[in-house]
Parts: structure tokens; C-alpha cells; sequence
């Protein structure tokens, strides 16, 4: 049964939302991703266009990197009655790596790495061989590439435009904060609709949100009753130990994503290894998903390892992806074993495993859990063995990104202020020498 709010059921609520929706635009379309939100979204909105005589529009951006289920369900949801056109958008876009700092963008559908796109480009697909977007550039993000479709599709098709996306409130504060915003331009004063701003003005557009109050067992409550189609990873993902609760889609190298990237590994195990080739750090996601690699979790160790195993492992698995990062962290580790030789006679091989904590964390001593740590954190400068950023080290980071070419941008995983301003500083010079 759905969630009852003054005496009505968030199903009437939405049906109603749709109605007022199809009786208030000129033309309407629907933001979907493959998820289940907005899956039931645009079925219920089928069901009210069909009963209104009345037509849609359908957005789909592909991310290249989906599960193929996902993709069986979009081209599931493409045979709707209603919808008038499905923009299909296969793009170049520049996408979230959480994975990698060397690599903390990629870019989908890019044709310099055609050779390892993970599915081929979809034949009826908006792509940079029929792109009818002006507008648009190489490595948009998919946030902008949203609002300049709006302010297109209103240009193109006119009157008064209304954009369905499937986002719940229950979800995140983030989605919360979405629809409850005080200052936000409205429809008739509707909390559930959100005018569209670009640049220093407003669209005659609104995005409208006429799920932003159901709950997990609403969106799969709405599945049953009306058998409706759905995205079959979730009964996998249900079978592989995610809860209702847990599961997401979106492209999988992302901050939210990182942490079930193993879980593509199990649900689809036939496009996992397009999936490691095709970004780079993301088996060390995979294997690290759930570790203090990432960032997550406090534990990391797998327990059959010593930590000395462990470090070894870590940097073979950095070197399989970046050799000249493999090294510049084997002469760091060498010269912090040599100085601790040199000061307190302690052979390489008498490294302890694990050291008194609080004086690893004063960082007073040497053990293979402080090396191992600092290789966990990707600490590029290996601030965690007491070294300090110098300029030979800032020159082998300006060499990596020259010859990692668009592996660097202001963006990046570190918490390390130094290592950040000065990859920002490094990528404005490129981007200077480019302009000329």
C-alpha cells in the first residue's frame, strides 16, 4: 500500500501531477536513466497520455559504460505508445572517475578510444556524426549538456516546456533540498515543480518532479500492480546481497557508483573486463571498493595478508596501469627504508609489519602498515613517510601529465591541497599553451 499524506495516496497524487502536467504545457518530455524511478515515471505518464490523447518526448543520455540490462530495459521503454520522439544521446561527455587520480575524468563515447568503448555506438543514437547540437562541445559535462537540451528542445519545439525527472526525495538530502528550496521559481506556487534557470535567466521551461515523495516500496509497490516493465539488474543485484535500499545504476565510475563496482564484476561478469580496460584505475576500484583506497571504510587489509604482502601487492597493482607512477613511489618507499637504515640500523627485511599506533600516527617509526597506507591514499608527495613537495617531484607529476595526456584536470581525489593546487596550476598552463 503507498504512503498515505492528507488522506491521499502518493500513486493518486502523482497520477494527479501527470494530469495537471499534460493540461498545463504546450510539450513535455521525461528525463530517464534505465533506473527504476524513472522507469515507473514515464509508464505512469503513458498511462495518462494515452487516456489524454496526448504525446511525449523522451531524453536518455547513455553513459557507454552501462550494464547490458540497462539497455535492454531503455529499448524496452522506447516502444511506448505515447512517446513521439526518444533522444538517444551518445555523446562524448566528460563523466566523475572516483577511482584514479591520474585519470579523475574520462570521457564516453569518445572516437580517440573506440577500441575500448565497452558496447558499440547504438545505431539510433544522437552522436558526433549526426549531432544536431550546435551547442555542443567534446567533453561537456553532463550537467551542463541538461540545461542547453532544455533552452534546444524549448527553441525547437515552443510554447510552454515541462521536463519530468524521476527523483525521490527519501533518496538523498541532496534530492531533498531539490524540491524543498524556499527560493526556487515555481508553477502556480507547486513545491514539485522547478523553473529552469541558464545562464542569468529563466526558460520557459520547468522540471517537474511527480515522484519526489514515494519511497522504495512505492516505486516497486506501482511495478506490481500495473506490471509494468523493469530493469532486471535489480532482481540481481537483489540476489547478490543489495537491498532495495542500496541499489543504483549510472555509469560506475562515480563517487556513489565506486562503491558496487565489484558488484558489476558479479552481474555481469562477460563485461566486466571491457569495463577495467576502458578507465583507468578501475580494477583497483574493484579490488578496493569497499577499503580505505577509496576512502569508505577504516578496515583494508585483506586478512591473509601481512602488511609488507600487502604493500608489494598494491604497488604491482598501481604498476599495471601506470608504470612511471609504480616507480616514483618504489624510490620513495626505498629512501624512506634507507634513512631508517641509516638512523636506527633497521634492515629492509626487519621492517615490522605493524608499529605502536599512535607513534605511526606521529609518524615516529617505520612499518609496512604506514607504506601501505600511504600507497592506499595515492599521497602522490608520500607526505604520510615525512617527505615534503619538492621540485623533483613536481616535475615528475608535470611529465606524468604531459605524457598522460588528459589523465589530470583541476579535479581530483586527493585530499592534499599542494597536490591540488598544483595540478590546477599545471593543467591552466596546458590550456594557455593549447589557446595559442
Amino acid at each position: 500500500m503507498p504512503k498515505i499524506y492528507l488522506e491521499k495516496n502518493v500513486l493518486d497524487a502523482t497520477f494527479e501531477r501527470l494530469e495537471y502536467i499534460f493540461d498545463n504545457f504546450d510539450n513535455i518530455y521525461f528525463s530517464v536513466s534505465g533506473g527504476k524511478d524513472s522507469s515507473v515515471m514515464v509508464q505512469l505518464a503513458n498511462m495518462v497520455a494515452k487516456k489524454k490523447n496526448k504525446k511525449f518526448d523522451v531524453l536518455y543520455i547513455d553513459f557507454e559504460a552501462q550494464y547490458r540490462l540497462t539497455i535492454k530495459h531503455v529499448y524496452e521503454l522506447k516502444t511506448l505508445s505515447q512517446i513521439r520522439d526518444f533522444y538517444h544521446i551518445a555523446l562524448p561527455m566528460a563523466l566523475r572517475n572516483a577511482v584514479s587520480i591520474l585519470q579523475p575524468k574520462w570521457i564516453c563515447w569518445e572516437k580517440e578510444s573506440k577500441d575500448l568503448w565497452v558496447r558499440d555506438l547504438p545505431v539510433d543514437s544522437i552522436n558526433e556524426s549526426n549531432c544536431p547540437f550546435d551547442w555542443f562541445r567534446k567533453g561537456e559535462e553532463f550537467e551542463e549538456f541538461i540545461i542547453q537540451f532544455a533552452d534546444w528542445y524549448q527553441k525547437k519545439c515552443g510554447g510552454k516546456v515541462a521536463c519530468g525527472i524521476g527523483i525521490r526525495c527519501d533518496e538523498s538530502l541532496n534530492r531533498f533540498r531539490t524540491i524543498a528550496f524556499a527560493g526556487k521559481s515555481m508553477l502556480d506556487n507547486k513545491k514539485w515543480t522547478t523553473r529552469v534557470k541558464f545562464n542569468d535567466h529563466f526558460l520557459d521551461v520547468y522540471n517537474f518532479y511527480p515522484l519526489y515523495d514515494w519511497s522504495t516500496e512505492d516505486i516497486w509497490g506501482a511495478v506490481s500492480k500495473f506490471n509494468l516493465m523493469y530493469n532486471e539488474i535489480y532482481e540481481l543485484m537483489y540476489k547478490n546481497g543489495l537491498s532495495i535500499h542500496e541499489q543504483r545504476l549510472c555509469q560506475p565510475y562515480g563517487d556513489d557508483q565506486k562503491n558496487g563496482l565489484d558488484q558489476f564484476k558479479a552481474l555481469e561478469y562477460d563485461t566486466w573486463e571491457k569495463v577495467v580496460n576502458r578507465v583507468n584505475g578501475v580494477n583497483f576500484g574493484n579490488i578496493y571498493c569497499r577499503t580505505t583506497a577509496l576512502g569508505n571504510l577504516r578496515t583494508s587489509k585483506p586478512d591473509f595478508m601481512t602488511w609488507k604482502e600487502y604493500a608489494i601487492f598494491l604497488l604491482e597493482s598501481i604498476g599495471i596501469y601506470n608504470s612511471d607512477l609504480m616507480v616514483h613511489y618504489y624510490r620513495k618507499i626505498k629512501k624512506f627504508a634507507n634513512w631508517y637504515k641509516k638512523r636506527d640500523n633497521i634492515d629492509i627485511c626487519d621492517i615490522p609489519d605493524e608499529a605502536n599506533t599512535k607513534l605511526e600516527t606521529q609518524k615516529k617509526v617505520i612499518s609496512w602498515r604506514r607504506i601501505a597506507r600511504a600507497l592506499e591514499k595515492n599521497d602522490f608527495y608520500m607526505k604520510r613517510l615525512c617527505f615534503t613537495q619538492t621540485k623533483t617531484d613536481d616535475e615528475e607529476l608535470r611529465n606524468l601529465i604531459h605524457k598522460w595526456d588528459n589523465l589530470l584536470t583541476e579535479e581530483t581525489v586527493s585530499d592534499d591541497k599542494d597536490l591540488n593546487l598544483f595540478i590546477r596550476n599545471e593543467v591552466m598552463n596546458i590550456d594557455s599553451e593549447d589557446d595559442e
